[in-house]
């Protein structure tokens, strides 16, 4: 029992020891707290806004080879990557229904005209006895008339064969310009579908020598894109080169994804003509584009991470206070139902500020409300708000987008002098 006793005379005086001391550093602490961020100095630089997009590589001009008669493949004459020649022969349908029909349209011409001569004689004849009252006007009138069949049935003879010939002549396929074969959909012995709606496709031909990307594009991105726009093609075959081209047609009609649905996607199709096409491409490779949209020589600029957003009264002494600092946090600041109206803003570093000093190795960050144009992929052009040469606030997230106050006292971490793309000597 005595022993117990002792052990609590003991820890005791220990416990409150602990408890002061852990009092006394936490209360240092918050009294002298500050945030670790990193800054950099504002400068000018080029802003060059670019459209990104992804899409397929593909042929300018592309030519599907289809046939409009339905019968078998006897015969192709190219293999997928020859060069063809407009009025190459490239594939031979089987004729043997067809050309029954045509020899018989033939031989009904040859019939029809034999005919016609025969009449004509008669129809000459006649004319001559008639002249010389031999004959009636009656049996002239008769010839006249069986001359005039005999013409038509010439005339009908003839058409009926040019039909046979224009059937015959879709057994053989020809090569419709110049260009190389990228595809052979069919075989030696299979059917071609032919028709005049929906034929099957047997081949295609196009000139790989000019090609284009087709991309989709966002709906929020079409409305800046302008026909003629430079743009950088990243093709995934060809790693570390980039590709230039131009914009040489935009979609005037949408195409959506996922309809009904909360994530609907609305796209517009923008065909890029490459200025220059390397050896070896494909049709159906994958690409991404760059459309540079609008280029600002020589402006003042932010990183993209300096910008963040705070209540319109920023600087109002419930934003100042400790407690309160992480705005929009506050569970109290709901009950009263007032609507938090954010504002874009950057924090520039100082040394002073309301007539404090800060202390060594320490600044102040102060709010600057700011109003940015467009962006670049790692800066901000900034129309108003901030001064060439300041210091601005660029990291970290956390401290930046929901910590950092206007007014708090901050320490730098990995200070920079402002290095980006482009920079102003």
């Amino acid at each position: 029992m005595l022993k117990t006793i002792k052990k609590k005379k003991v820890w005791i005086p220990l416990l409150t020891i602990l408890i002061i001391g852990v009092g006394y550093v936490l209360f240092f602490k918050e009294d002298d707290e500050s945030f670790l961020v990193e800054a950099e100095l504002i400068d000018s630089r080029d802003i060059v806004h670019k459209v990104n997009a992804s899409g397929k590589i593909q042929p300018e001009e592309a030519v599907q080879i289809t046939s409009t008669i339905t019968g078998w493949i006897t015969k192709i004459t190219v293999m997928e990557g020859d060069t063809v020649e407009p009025g190459q022969d490239l594939i031979r349908i089987d004729e043997k229904q067809i050309r029954p029909r045509y020899n018989n349209a033939l031989s009904q011409v040859r019939s029809s005209e034999a005919n016609l001569r025969k009449v004509q004689s008669q129809l000459d004849r006649t004319k001559s006895l008639f002249s010389q009252n031999l004959i009636s006007k009656q049996e002239l009138e008769q010839i006249e008339a069986s001359y005039q069949i005999a013409l038509s049935q010439s005339e009908q003879a003839n058409a009926n064969l040019l039909s046979a010939e224009d059937e015959l002549s879709k057994t053989q396929l020809t090569a419709p310009k110049y260009g190389i074969v990228t595809s052979i959909t069919k075989e030696e012995g299979e059917m071609a579908v032919g028709g005049m709606f929906n034929p099957g496709v047997l081949m295609t031909i196009a000139d790989l020598s000019h090609m284009e990307v087709e991309v989709d594009v966002n709906e929020n991105d079409v409305v800046n894109i302008e026909i003629g726009d430079t743009s950088e093609i990243e093709i995934d075959a060809y790693p570390d080169t980039i590709f230039y081209g131009i914009v040489s047609e935009i979609a005037h009609t949408a195409q959506s994804m996922n309809m009904g649905v909360q994530n609907q996607v609305t796209n517009f199709k923008v065909k890029v003509k490459m200025l220059s096409v390397p050896d070896k491409i494909r049709p159906g490779m994958s690409s991404t584009v760059n459309i540079i949209t609008e280029t600002l020589k020589n402006v003042i600029s932010i990183p993209i991470q300096s910008l963040t957003s705070r209540p319109d009264n920023y600087d109002d002494n419930r934003v100042k206070n400790k407690e309160e600092k992480n705005w929009g946090n506050d569970k109290n600041e709901m009950k009263t139902y007032k609507k938090i109206i954010p504002i874009d803003v950057v924090f520039i570093l100082v040394d002073e500020y309301e007539n404090q000093i800060a202390p060594s190795e320490k600044k102040y960050a102060i709010v600057k409300p700011v109003n940015v144009g467009i962006s670049s992929e790692n800066h901000y052009f900034v129309e108003s708000g901030v001064n060439l040469g300041e210091m601005i606030v660029t990291g970290g997230y956390r401290v930046l987008s929901k910590e950092l106050f206007h007014g708090a006292l901050v320490t730098l971490n990995n200070y920079s002098s402002g290095t980006s793309e482009n920079p102003k000597n």
